[in-house]
């Protein structure tokens, strides 16, 4: 049975698994599911047709699962689904999905969420990312596995975050990410291959080699979008890794930061 604190509410109909620890003042509601070894801190509000997986840890004070703050909203029945092992950090707020979209806002496994993070309606967040402290995400928004996003970045509606992308705090990003990159700046603006962070999640010397020719390519070499394109589909014939990127094209809606 599921370990409540006196003072929090939690609705009869919500699903909680045995193991869950739910701490004082937190409210959560009906359509609510948390799956086991989840533990809830203090003050904060679940709600929404939200289902939350295993072994997560929700600090304080945050508003999961909440109606969207987008004005077209009418109450229709929305989703939010959180995975496994995610840290979610005092005062995040993530909001439930729009019928506009997918329906739902997701999130997936791993992830690392700092304090006061927005991550607004329908967005699609990977697993092993990291938002530091005071990310904000606006509708819409898709971000890569293992991507980290520096403090008080905030991100325009509908962006794509490729994967392993590295955002420097305090950056405005109003166009999408390419895989792998480190952007920063202000403006805004590449500065190659976050090649420390795919070192140490086990990339090897010559994909990364392969990596940084890629984007002397794609971000140094002088060639047209459509013909650095060309060139990167006979490197991924070599390297799958740059197919990352060349994939990541070919979904590309708000533009490639460039």
């Amino acid at each position: 049975m599921a370990t409540i604190h006196p003072t929090a509410v939690v609705d009869p109909k919500a699903k909680l698994a045995g193991d869950v620890t739910v701490g004082p003042y937190t409210v959560i509601d009906g359509d609510v599911e948390v799956d086991e070894g989840t533990t809830i801190g203090s003050h904060n509000v679940i709600t929404g047709h939200t289902k939350i997986g295993k072994g997560n840890r929700i600090f304080h004070f945050c508003s999961i699962g909440e109606a969207n703050q987008d004005k077209k909203y009418k109450g229709e029945p929305t989703r939010l689904e959180i995975g496994d092992g995610n840290t979610i950090r005092e005062f995040a707020t993530i909001n439930r999905g729009t019928v506009q979209d997918a329906g739902a806002t997701r999130m997936g496994s791993d992830n690392w969420i700092m304090a006061y993070v927005h991550i607004a309606h329908d967005c699609q967040v990977g697993s092993h990312t990291v938002f530091a402290n005071l990310v904000t995400l606006g509708g819409h928004i898709h971000v890569g596995d293992y991507a980290v996003l520096g403090g008080q970045s905030a991100f325009h509606q509908f962006v794509k975050i490729g994967a392993h992308a590295m955002v420097g705090g305090g950056s405005i990003v109003l166009q999408d990410i390419a895989p792998y990159v480190m952007v920063g700046g202000s403006p805004v603006a590449t500065h190659g291959i976050n090649a420390e962070g795919l070192k140490r999640r086990g990339f090897t010397p010559d994909s990364i080699a392969a990596l940084k020719r890629a984007y002397r390519t794609l971000f140094k070499s002088g060639l047209t979008l459509a013909g650095a394109r060309a060139e990167l589909a006979a490197q991924a014939a070599r390297d799958p890794d740059v197919k990352v990127i060349l994939d990541f094209l070919e979904t590309s809606t708000r533009g490639l930061l460039r």
